[in-house]
């Protein structure tokens, strides 16, 4: 429940300033990657300003998303060589453990036969 009102909170004004940005930023832009002739780019993208925004953010997040992952390549292959080590200490360790509480059981139980002389080991009722 607390997590919905968070969301809402956090969802509602951003979603609110996402659309206001989208509604004054409709004007047309040209994007060209020719930096050589002004007149007849070789390749031009006439499109809303807004949009041009929004595909670099999502751009950036890729880009900043790939080279987070890149750098954390190295601990990522580390902590799973050690979770695969620590998997098989484990599997080690039950099987010691096994070994030695079947050594440490005692030996099966001698069968002893009834006494009739004996006295009984516990006192009957009433007695």
């Amino acid at each position: 429940m607390f997590r919905k009102i968070v969301t809402l909170v956090i969802v509602l004004p951003l979603a609110a300033v996402i659309i206001a940005f989208a509604v004054a930023n409709r004007e047309l832009v040209t994007v060209s990657f020719d930096p050589f002739t002004k007149v007849d780019p070789a390749f031009a993208a006439t499109l809303p300003l807004f949009i041009l925004i929004f595909v670099l953010v999502i751009l950036g997040v890729i880009v900043g998303g790939a080279a987070a992952q890149t750098r954390q390549a190295h601990w990522r292959r580390a902590a799973r060589k050690l979770d695969a080590e620590v998997r098989v200490l484990r599997q080690e360790l039950g099987a010691a453990r096994n070994r030695f509480a079947a050594e440490a059981q005692p030996a099966a139980p001698t069968t002893t036969y009834f006494e009739p002389d004996a006295p009984p080991a516990i006192a009957p009722p009433g007695r």
